[in-house]
């Protein structure tokens, strides 16, 4: 199982091995497109939901078959921000009727 003993920052940090562009590892923030690089190959997370913020901005989660998570926020620019990270992610059956 993948373990995430490192603070999300660090993320971002190898985000630069990939980036043709620096990536700030001080905001946790760069582009959407490398950051969901590293999630899918780092730590073999893909989307399992997607909703929008204010002012026009997206909030996504990431998660893998083996529990792992990271919740990221995409500014209307392209840039995306992780704000959140951990284990044991665990998808809910939504029931119809029943709001969220």
């Amino acid at each position: 199982m993948i373990r995430r003993s490192l603070p999300s920052a660090l993320v971002f940090g190898a985000l630069v091995a990939f980036a043709s562009s620096p990536v700030s590892a001080q905001t946790s923030c760069g582009p959407r497109d490398q950051l969901v690089k590293v999630l899918s190959e780092q730590y073999k997370e893909s989307p399992v939901s997607i909703g929008l913020a204010q002012p026009g901005r997206v909030v996504e989660v990431f998660a893998s078959s083996s529990g792992t998570w990271s919740m990221v926020m995409t500014m209307p620019n392209g840039t995306a921000c992780m704000i959140a990270a951990g284990e044991n992610w665990e998808m809910l059956s939504r029931v119809k009727g029943t709001g969220i």
